[in-house]
Order: C-alpha cells, then sequence, then structure tokens
C-alpha cells in the first residue's frame, strides 16, 4: 500500500490541502493537536480571493454563518475615512471555519487525527516521519508542514526577522446600535505604535485585533490598562466599546511574529512548507488567509504533479515576494504617528488610494489552481 501524504497541522492551509488531495483519490493523514474547535489570534477577514477558493473546494462560508464585508473604516483618534473594498470579504470565526473544513476534508476521504501533537520529525530520503503524541510514529512519502508562525522540532525553519509587537484578539457584543454601524465594514484603528482592526463575524460578534509594542503592554500592566489607554487615545474606538461585554475571559496572544518572512527553496524536497510556515504578510492588509489557502493550492499540485518542494517554494515564493513585501512596508508606516497622519489625510483626499492599497497585497494568481 502506497505510504500516504502527512499534513501536520489543521488549521486553514493543513485542512484545505488535505481536502484537495484527498478530493484528487491520494491518501492523506492530517494530524492536529487540539481535539475540538478552537479560538485562534487572527482578523478573522477572508478577502474575495479566499472566498472564492473555499467555494471551489465546496465550502460555502455565508451558510457557515459569515457576514459580508465590502467597507474599509481608516480611524485615527476620533478621524475617520471610509472608502469601498474593490471586493465584497467575509467576517468568519477561525473556530466555524476550521471545524468546517477538516470536516469537510474527512468528508472527501483524508485521515483526520485529533488531539494528537506533533512532537518530531524525521527525514529520510525518500520519507517522512512523524513522532505523536499517543500514536507513536507515521511514516508517510512526503510531508506537507503547517504549523503556524513557529517551528518544529527536527524540522527548524529559516531565520526570519520578529518585531517588538505583541498581537491581541477579543471577541465582544457590541451595541446593537454600534453593530448595526459597524455592519459592511473592516475598521483599522491607527494609535500611536500600532493599530488594531474591529469587524463582525458570525453570530453579530465584533473581532478586536491589535497590535501593540510589548514594552507598552507591560507598562501598562497587561489587557484591562491597555484597552483603558486605547480608549483614551481613540474616541472612536472608545464609542465603538461602550457597553460592549468581552466574550472571552482573556484575550489571545501571539508575540515573535516574523511578518514580511517569505520561505526561500531549501530542504528535503519531499517536505512542503504551506501557511504561515511559507509566508507571513502583516496582518492588518487582510490577506493572510487568502495566501494559507493559495499555498495549500500550490503544494497539492505539485505533489499531484510529483513535481518536488525545492520548485513548489520556489513558485510560491514568486507568488508571494512582492505583496508581502509592499504589505511590510504599508506596516511599518501603519504604526509610526507621523506616517498615520499622512495616510488619514491621503486617504480624505482620495479614498480609493484605501483601494489601491487593498489590491497592492492581494495574491490573485490562479495559475496553480487544481
Amino acid at each position: 500500500m502506497t505510504e500516504p501524504v502527512l499534513v501536520a497541522g489543521g488549521g486553514l492551509a493543513g485542512a484545505a490541502a488535505a481536502a484537495l488531495l484527498a478530493q484528487a483519490g491520494m491518501a492523506v493523514t492530517l494530524v492536529e493537536r487540539a481535539a475540538a474547535p478552537a479560538d485562534k489570534i487572527c482578523g478573522e477577514f477572508l478577502s474575495s480571493e479566499a472566498v472564492t477558493f473555499l467555494a471551489e473546494l465546496g465550502l460555502d462560508v455565508l451558510a457557515l454563518g459569515g457576514e459580508p464585508i465590502d467597507h474599509l473604516r481608516l480611524v485615527r483618534g476620533s478621524r475617520a475615512v471610509a472608502a469601498p473594498l474593490p471586493f465584497t470579504g467575509i467576517g468568519l470565526s477561525r473556530r466555524v471555519l476550521d471545524e468546517a473544513l477538516l470536516r469537510h476534508a474527512e468528508g472527501c476521504g483524508a485521515r483526520i487525527l485529533r488531539g494528537h501533537a506533533v512532537q518530531g520529525v524525521e527525514v529520510g530520503a525518500d520519507h517522512v516521519s512523524l513522532s505523536v503524541d499517543g500514536m507513536g510514529s507515521l511514516s508517510g512519502r512526503a510531508l506537507l508542514l503547517a504549523t503556524g508562525k513557529h517551528a518544529l522540532r527536527g524540522m527548524p525553519r529559516q531565520e526570519a526577522p520578529v518585531n517588538g509587537l505583541i498581537g491581541l484578539k477579543m471577541y465582544f457584543q457590541l451595541q446593537p446600535s454600534v453593530r448595526a454601524a459597524l455592519a459592511g465594514h473592516v475598521e483599522l484603528i491607527l494609535f500611536p505604535g500600532g493599530y488594531a482592526g474591529l469587524q463582525l463575524v458570525e453570530g453579530g460578534r465584533a473581532n478586536l485585533c491589535l497590535l501593540v509594542p510589548k514594552q507598552r503592554f507591560l507598562g501598562l500592566g497587561g489587557w484591562h490598562g491597555l484597552l483603558r489607554w486605547l480608549c483614551e487615545t481613540s474616541s472612536f474606538l472608545a464609542a465603538r466599546l461602550e457597553g460592549a461585554t468581552p466574550l472571552l475571559e482573556a484575550p489571545l496572544a501571539i508575540a515573535r511574529i516574523p511578518y514580511g518572512f517569505v520561505h526561500q527553496a531549501s530542504g528535503p524536497d519531499h517536505v512542503f512548507r504551506i501557511g504561515d510556515q511559507a509566508g507571513v504578510i502583516a496582518s492588518f492588509t487582510g490577506d493572510g488567509m487568502a495566501i494559507a489557502l493559495h499555498s495549500a493550492s500550490r503544494a497539492a499540485t505539485a505533489l499531484l504533479r510529483g513535481e518536488g518542494a525545492a520548485s513548489y517554494h520556489k513558485g510560491l515564493a514568486r507568488d508571494l515576494t512582492k505583496q508581502i513585501g509592499r504589505a511590510d512596508l504599508l506596516y511599518r508606516l501603519a504604526e509610526r504617528p507621523a506616517a498615520q497622519r499622512v495616510l488619514l489625510a491621503g486617504a480624505r483626499i482620495w479614498p480609493g488610494a484605501l483601494a489601491l492599497a487593498a489590491r497592492a497585497t492581494r495574491v490573485t494568481d490562479r495559475r496553480a489552481r487544481l
């Protein structure tokens, strides 16, 4: 019996790749450490590219309760500028989306092993072995590495630039009038040293994701002090959160985020890095999930064509480098107060600049699609 393709990680990229390979009749085994649906720190904005990909895969995100988003609102202090996006995106939580994708992959024929952590990787000349908690060793002819932003033991990633920011996420139940004003918009709220994103997801909940310097976070005494400071800094955000109910006991958090990272071709020719293992785009662009799905499609296509990982990584780097580089530049500008003033003033004069920035950071190459 032919050894399966192994997938380490059941997030967006891993589950999509498993579904694609299973649909094509290939044996696939996916290992996911979480035993049940879980929240993840993510802006949860699906661009039109991501929505189209998922539809082609057989998943209707609107049927999952996704919130349509067709406008961007740029905010600094009490001032706001809104402009239509060049596409309609969807707000949908990763808890719902990832679970739906895993179930879809299983329905396509993939073997899904949940509640088991991959502890290490051993790579042979023509096979890969995973050391899996509670299951011993799993062997496969190729590995799709979809373990997120950080390295897996036995499979170090290339040195990646990291920043001194902390990413945080909290769900809120907003007041009805605020929820109505937010509907159809993703709001990018600039503040000294960072920015926040606010949008609706399924069930009328609001997702507040933000990036803030670690030293500021610690200096303000953590989450509650930070939130008070943000509301003092931005009267717009204060109005949005007035009377809001937090829906998590504590915010989700992540540090050492390697924005601007793009994996370059190296390593074993039967280990394919997908999702954040392949490239990490600045979160405020809203294209991270589309990149994850694009990498899953490219990797699945390469495996079905009998191509190696080196060729796949080179092609994917060509797709991602310019877009991730532009997004990294915009992110560096967006965290500086002087540049923030320029961005807001420019958006007031020419609202189309917001749509142009959105287009410049999209990954739209569909040549690798199955």
